[in-house]
């Protein structure tokens, strides 16, 4: 952009930003720019912001923008220097105030460092918000802990075959109709609520395939296999691989005792029959995925440099290497709080396995929202996306997790 109309040794300019649905040839209030003398030669950069943003700024009395302009963003640093309120009116540019200019200076767009804060402050009450709700369904168990897990699959579903049906996805392929859709959503709603009851989830999924396959073969017009392929592959990651969960939550119901919180829980809370297996191992598997991504995020903001996948540019090996151990460590401390598993090498293997089924979730989740084009799933939660967002590291790590405490560890580990 030529800025040879600004006179840049001369003045400083502080941060101008303009709200993107602006009215043409509208007038600006004074009050918006401030300019001050500066003793030494400032560097100016004009950022436009929005596909086709044109914008023209003449240093006379007058401030015209064009039309399809998004947003204008005027960035200069410099020496600061003090200067009266005089001196400031006479250098700064005498601008018409129109009957919007009142309603133009209310929405000045905040700065980015204000906008990080915020949404960062957003973040940690939510989150903290979500992992205390999330905690009390955990320790609840029982059909507490199904129908919550049932709600959040129902909404996960939605957000899936959302993305499906997004023009980055849809583009490459005929998704399922939206009807078939929704009805997979239900289904995968319902395939948790069956695992509690009827303990196991194998007969569900196969007919509720069957029903669905047939649903899409017997369409009008042309069916295509990627509506089938798509179709298959939500009820297995988003109704299949979180009845684990259920599994592991509610199936292994042999009493962990030997801990000293084991023997002396609540009556209020269930008494010591409460206290399962299957409530420590979900407790300690949920603890470190929660390591896992914080420490991941902390390692790989110090220390990373090198790219762990295209799929998601951000991570780094750094990163992976960070959560790896943050994971296994927190595995191993609340195996010796909890006083399970007895081993610590079944404990670190336990966190290991967790870590892997957590990174493995969060890229599929990521390739997902890659090829649809979108950077959240959903805008469920404010400062954290959409469920999927929340929950991807979790969808793989149930099924690992119960395989390895109910095949690998003797008498579950105790």
């Amino acid at each position: 952009m030529i800025t040879s109309y600004v006179e840049t040794d001369r003045f400083k300019l502080i941060p101008l930003s303009l709200p993107s649905l602006c009215p043409c040839q509208s007038g600006l209030s004074s009050k918006a720019l401030a300019v001050a003398q500066c003793a030494s030669k400032l560097k100016l950069r004009l950022t436009c912001d929005g596909s086709r943003a044109l914008v023209r700024v003449p240093w006379d009395r007058r401030f015209s923008m064009y039309r399809d302009c998004q947003i204008l963003t005027v960035v200069a640093k410099a020496n600061p220097n003090q200067v009266d309120e005089v001196q400031a009116e006479e250098l700064s540019p005498e601008v018409d105030e129109g009957p919007n200019s009142g309603e133009m200076d209310n929405n000045i767009v905040v700065s980015e460092p204000q906008q990080r804060g915020s949404q960062l402050k957003k973040r940690i009450v939510f989150g903290i918000g979500i992992g205390v709700c999330a905690g009390g369904v955990v320790l609840a168990g029982g059909s507490i802990f199904t129908v919550a897990l049932a709600a959040a699959v129902f909404v996960g579903a939605r957000e899936y075959f959302e993305l499906v049906r997004s023009n980055g996805i849809s583009q490459g392929m005929t998704p399922p109709p939206r009807y078939v859709s929704r009805v997979c959503s239900l289904i995968c709603a319902l395939m948790p609520i069956l695992t509690l009851y009827f303990g196991q989830i194998d007969v569900s999924v196969t007919s509720a395939a069957f029903v669905v396959a047939m649903a899409l073969l017997l369409q009008r017009g042309n069916p295509r296999f990627a509506q089938l392929s798509s179709a298959m592959f939500g009820l297995f990651y988003c109704g299949y691989l979180p009845c684990f969960w259920v599994k592991l939550r509610c199936g292994l119901v042999v009493p962990a005792l030997n801990s000293e919180i084991g023997t002396s829980w609540p009556t209020l809370l269930g008494g010591r029959a409460h206290w399962t297996v299957g409530l420590v191992a979900t407790l300690i598997s949920i603890s470190s995925i929660i390591a896992a991504d914080t420490y991941a995020f902390l390692g790989g903001k110090t220390f990373g440099r090198t790219p762990l996948t295209n799929i998601s540019p951000k991570k780094t090996w750094e990163g992976a290497i960070t959560g790896l151990g943050g994971c296994i460590a927190t595995a191993l401390i609340l195996s010796k709080i909890l006083q399970w598993p007895t081993s610590l090498l079944s404990a670190a293997a336990f966190g290991f396995l967790n870590f892997v089924g957590s990174l493995f979730g969060d890229l599929i989740e990521s390739m997902i929202k890659r090829d649809a084009g979108v950077k959240d799933s959903g805008s469920l939660i404010p400062g954290h996306g959409g469920i999927l967002d929340r929950l991807d590291s979790y969808v793989f790590t149930g099924a690992l997790s119960y395989s390895f405490v109910k095949t690998f560890l003797p008498l579950y580990g105790v």
